[in-house]
């Protein structure tokens, strides 16, 4: 497979800068897999296309005030992106700034100093922390939004979910930004369940894939968690006819990472480890039913991911219809239900 073969143009105004209030009142698109067939809707009104019995998987992971600034010896800044937690006070963080060696010592202002212990891929390195860095994360960090969004955020929760609890992540699992509690109210009323999985998103979710053969790309780790009680949920599930629906690509990737290398009559284990999944065209999905997201970046391992779950070719007509009914994309968009 090609990497241009996930391309699409998106012209810059269709990029969503600000989150909707309230919540639910995204645009829902609701794609067919079985005919590609496109119905429109309002996120509120998502139940219409849910059933008694479904069960919604959640990520519970939430975003950490990942951004700091710091000071080499030399007076100069750097930008500290933490992306994932490797040990007691080791983190492996996107440094930005020039010359930023290992051994070298950083200065944070009200904040711990920073040792650069190994230079990684790019702009990446694995640094150290004199002391724990999570109690001082509410003073010294910021909210760090992707790239593409250049408006300033008012009210940083509105890039976390209702139901966040586990700190972590360097990104929000966006498509649950939907949510609010009185939808949840509803739809469990409804008769829908709901459960929970952990994985903690880092900034490589939005990389696009630069390798000419898709194949070719190093996919990146994420670490994730599947309790034994949210495993014997899904179980009961598929045994009782519903449909396990997971909330994002995060959700997707957790739970198909969890039922790699078991039987089909087990459906799932309970699961707890980083995760290389990368999820292709042709990936045979052994959990997950249908799907709701946000729209992606082209050529990313996100819309791969969707891709393989609904065909390349009802993702790419979903997408221009989309941008003829002018959808709003990327994190703070509108929403597709994928069933």
């Amino acid at each position: 497979m090609k990497t241009q073969d996930f391309d699409y143009e998106l012209p810059v105004e269709y990029i969503a800068q600000t989150p909707l209030e309230p919540r639910d009142a995204s645009r829902l698109l609701v794609l067919s897999r079985a005919d590609g067939s496109i119905t429109h809707s309002i996120f509120h009104e998502i139940g219409d296309f849910l059933n008694p019995g479904d069960l919604l998987v959640l990520n519970k992971t939430r975003v950490i005030p990942a951004r700091i600034y710091a000071r080499k010896p030399t007076g100069g800044k750097v930008e500290i992106l933490l992306l994932r937690k490797n040990g007691d006070d080791t983190w492996l963080a996107m440094l930005g700034g020039k010359r930023l060696k290992a051994g070298m010592h950083l200065t944070i202002d009200d904040g711990p100093e920073v040792e650069i212990l190994a230079e990684e891929d790019g702009a990446n390195r694995t640094i150290r922390f004199a002391q724990p860095v999570e109690s001082f994360l509410p003073a010294i960090g910021n909210t760090p939004l992707p790239p593409y969004i250049h408006e300033k955020l008012l009210n940083p929760e509105r890039y976390q979910t209702i139901y966040s609890e586990v700190a972590g992540s360097a990104a929000a699992p966006t498509a649950g930004l939907h949510f609010t509690e009185q939808l949840i109210r509803s739809l469990k009323a409804q008769g829908v369940q709901f459960t929970e999985v952990l994985l903690h998103v880092g900034l490589d979710t939005f990389a696009p894939v630069n390798e000419e053969n898709v194949e070719d790309h190093h996919i990146h780790c994420e670490w994730c968690q599947v309790s034994e009680e949210t495993a014997n949920c899904i179980r009961a599930t598929k045994q009782a006819g519903g449909r396990v629906i997971a909330v994002g690509t995060t959700s997707v990737r957790t739970l198909e990472s969890a039922a790699r290398d078991v039987p089909p009559h087990e459906v799932i284990r309970a699961y707890e480890g980083m995760t290389d999944l990368f999820i292709l065209p042709g990936h045979p999905f052994h959990v997950v039913d249908a799907m709701i997201t946000n729209f992606h970046l082209p050529k990313s391992t996100l819309i791969m991911l969707v891709s393989a779950f609904a065909g390349w070719g009802n993702i790419r007509h979903a997408y221009e219809v989309a941008k003829q009914e002018h959808y709003r994309f990327y994190s703070f968009g509108d929403a597709m239900f994928i069933r």
